[in-house]
């Protein structure tokens, strides 16, 4: 669990082995509870997983396994004025997957309902998320 203030606490989970994914992707279903949309966290890729391949078995292992559209995105360190074009890298990795998903008839067509679901997971969530 990571503190990030005297009243806020994260709950996520990550791993620096894609091997467990899965199994992490499973687990934070156990501990939601009512009243926090996505209580628990699956972390994104980092670390070793801080690559293409890394952040797109991250997200396909959490969408098939959770709601994608309550994950925090990209966690990175804010000081570091490589985290703006990591950032980036990250939205289009993650539009990338969310527009094969459509295509390949596992999110329905609907732009608006795509564009909320990307708005949110790049900086909606975490804002309701650290906010409560």
């Amino acid at each position: 669990m990571l503190q990030l203030s005297n009243k806020i606490s994260w709950n996520v989970l990550s791993s620096l082995n894609p091997a467990d994914n899965a199994v992490l992707a499973s687990m934070i279903g156990n501990f939601q509870t009512g009243g926090i949309a996505g209580k628990m966290q699956f972390g994104s890729g980092w670390w070793f997983m801080d690559t293409k391949y890394g952040m797109i078995n991250q997200m396909r292992d959490l969408a098939s396994m959770g709601l994608l559209s309550k994950f925090v995105g990209m966690l990175t360190d804010s000081r570091s004025y490589l985290s703006f074009p990591r950032h980036e890298y990250f939205r289009r990795i993650l539009c990338n997957e969310i527009g094969n998903m459509v295509v390949n008839g596992e999110y329905p067509y609907d732009k608006e309902v795509l564009k909320e679901i990307i708005e949110d997971i790049c900086f909606n969530n975490i804002n309701r998320y650290i906010r409560r």
